[in-house]
């Protein structure tokens, strides 16, 4: 829901990192050190370390807000480095939800986890069909990403917020994706509107007339 707003903001902050000694870095490598933060915050989560993990997530994150910016900066932003972005993302809310799970280790936290996990496959496949679609049909201008994302109630912004407070407070896990996973499911259906109204082809009437 804020994205399109923060990320300018995002860029604007982190341009003088990037063209520092970072800028030198692969951006490769700055997306796996996001993943290995990401990972190793599901596996704090796990152990009960809970500030461990959230420090480490948001660690993940700001390396995720960086390869882009780096990759702007120095002109080596590409259309695989925005796939392996989204991939590593995928990977991070996948790895968080099951680590919290897995030191809580109840019924109700795992049906919750799975529920949420479950609504994030359905989201993912509404953002890529849909992000496909707008590239198609060109009915959008390209932003700073490799794709013209569809904006929704829960984007990124919403999803490190949300995995925070997961993370500062497991006990609640089973509650906060619940509520997580029926914001998630509306914005499926808000894009999924969008979709109906704006990419539909022309009814039988406009055909035959």
């Amino acid at each position: 829901m804020f994205d399109s707003t923060l990320r300018q903001v995002k860029d604007q902050l982190l341009s003088p990192v990037a063209r520092g000694p970072v800028g030198q870095v692969p951006v490769g490598a700055i997306t796996l050190a996001g993943v290995a933060c990401t990972l190793a915050a599901a596996a704090a989560a796990w152990r009960g370390f809970i500030v461990a993990s959230i420090i480490l997530w948001l660690l993940g994150r700001f390396f995720d807000g960086l390869d882009g910016a780096v990759a702007r900066s120095t002109g080596r932003q590409t259309d695989f480095g925005g796939l392996m972005d989204f991939m590593a993302d995928s990977i991070g809310y996948a790895a968080v939800p099951l680590g919290i799970a897995a030191g809580i280790d109840d019924r109700a936290t795992w049906i919750a986890t799975s529920v949420v996990i479950a609504s994030f496959y359905v989201n993912a496949v509404s953002l890529g069909h849909v992000a496909a679609l707008i590239e198609k049909t060109a009915v959008a201008k390209r932003g700073l990403t490799s794709v013209v994302m569809p904006r929704g109630l829960v984007e990124g912004t919403e999803t490190i917020v949300v995995f925070t407070l997961a993370l500062a407070l497991p006990d609640s896990a089973a509650i906060i994706w619940w509520v997580f996973a029926l914001a998630v499911a509306l914005t499926i259906a808000e894009r999924l509107r969008w979709a109906s109204r704006i990419l539909r082809g022309p009814t039988e009437r406009e055909v035959t007339s």
